[in-house]
């Protein structure tokens, strides 16, 4: 029998805000033990679906039944599907205001987070070559290299310091300036535009400028390619480079700095992965079971009538997923709740799932790996003297994502 909205005890409501990143609201356990999905008040106001089993979710981020283009979304609370093709990009971070070009504004639709089909394979094949497993795996050497660099800096800082702001994000942001393709020189300006904040025209003219300069001294980067390929136009490529300068970098960084409050505040399991330090190469998936970023990723709408894992999904209805819920689904994973730096977590969704799945999680890996690893053998005697994130905070973007905030450490 097919679970319906009209069956699930819960009227709809909007996103719990109590939860931390390593201690996610119950509201969200609740939610998952009444249904594979339940209704949800988006933003604007219209209600939809939110999914919080692991089958359920897992089933709709691999499902082409469902679509991610923003015009189709219903929009307030009469439901209504706009049909007008210049609705505004509601896939991207908030940003300071500011109007765009017109070729800005056409760029906005190569963000491959609102692309279905052809369109989003295409751009996604021609970005893809410099993520793949061999060509990260040619940079582990470099990002080690990188990132002993920015220890011995948190080292000279002294104590307390900031893992987040003065570790987790530079490490982030210098490797990927190095895998897209951002010349050394303008790396400040880069870290201004990105980083901190801007508006979306100062990233264009950000992006142009740096077109110009790799058009006349290519490298083995993004970029690169993107500008020697003859499947994509110069509006496609400004348009994929804005999200690809500023996807990822903040998960990174989000991840270091939330597996570090992780195992500082799990001393056993430090002691763990210290006394087996093999363990560094697969811990990764539980930080990521555990501390995924996303409470909830871009939301998608059915094209047609579906039934997904009993619930029934009307076309033209709304449906958001929740990694942090399907993480922690006890139907998936023993002891769902306890962080666990021996456990097999490989097929969590902290990278997403599907076409849409995280483009750069091969490189993501690697950097958290080497971030903490050495973080944790380079620094004798490192505990946690305090982090934003053990308290809930405001979600940094729409989507509702949590923010690492400032994880202040000390060591002897």
């Amino acid at each position: 029998m097919s679970d319906t909205i009209s069956a699930c005890p819960f009227a709809a409501a909007a996103l719990p805000g109590d939860g931390t990143p390593l201690t996610p609201s119950p509201t969200l356990a609740s939610w998952r033990e009444a249904g594979a999905a339940v209704p949800l008040q988006f933003q604007d106001g219209h209600e939809g679906l939110v999914g919080t089993r692991y089958d359920f979710v897992r089933a709709i981020l691999e499902d082409n039944r469902f679509s991610m283009r923003p015009e189709r979304m219903p929009m307030g609370p009469s439901g209504h599907v706009s049909d007008d093709e210049d609705l505004p990009n509601a896939a991207l971070p908030a940003e300071l205001p500011g109007e765009l070009d017109e070729a800005a504004q056409r760029s906005e639709w190569s963000n491959l987070l609102i692309l279905d089909g052809e369109a989003h394979s295409r751009l996604r094949r021609i970005a893809m070559p410099r993520f793949s497993v061999k060509q990260v795996r040619g940079r582990r050497e470099w990002i080690a290299e990188m990132v002993a660099e920015e220890l011995a800096k948190l080292k000279a800082k002294g104590t307390p310091a900031d893992v987040w702001v003065d570790y987790a994000r530079p490490i982030a942001a210098r490797t990927h300036c190095r895998v897209i393709g951002i010349p050394d020189a303008e790396y400040d300006e880069f870290v201004r535009l990105f980083v901190d904040n801007s508006t979306a025209q100062e990233k264009y003219n950000f992006i142009r400028r740096v077109l110009e300069m790799r058009e006349n001294d290519p490298g083995e980067d993004v970029i690169s390619d993107l500008l020697a390929s003859d499947a994509i136009s110069r509006e496609e490529t400004e348009g994929l480079l804005r999200l690809l300068l500023g996807a990822g970098r903040d998960s990174v960084a989000y991840l270091i700095a939330t597996a570090t409050v992780a195992l500082l505040s799990n001393p056993e399991q430090l002691e763990t992965l210290r006394a087996q330090p093999e363990l560094f190469d697969t811990v990764i998936e539980e930080f990521m079971r555990v501390g995924a970023m996303f409470v909830t990723l871009f939301p998608r709408t059915a094209l047609e009538d579906v039934e997904i894992e009993g619930v029934s999904i009307k076309a033209g209805q709304s449906v958001s997923v929740s990694p942090v819920a399907a993480n922690r689904d006890p139907a998936q994973w023993e002891r769902a709740e306890e962080f666990d730096v021996s456990r097999d977590a490989f097929g969590h969704l902290g990278f997403g799932h599907g076409i849409h799945g995280c483009i750069g999680q091969q490189l993501a890996r690697v950097e958290i790996r080497e971030g903490i690893r050495q973080l944790i053998e380079g620094l004798p005697g490192l505990r946690l003297v305090d982090a934003e994130q053990l308290k809930p905070m405001p979600f940094a973007h729409p989507v509702a994502v949590y923010e690492a905030g400032s994880v202040f450490v000390e060591w002897n």
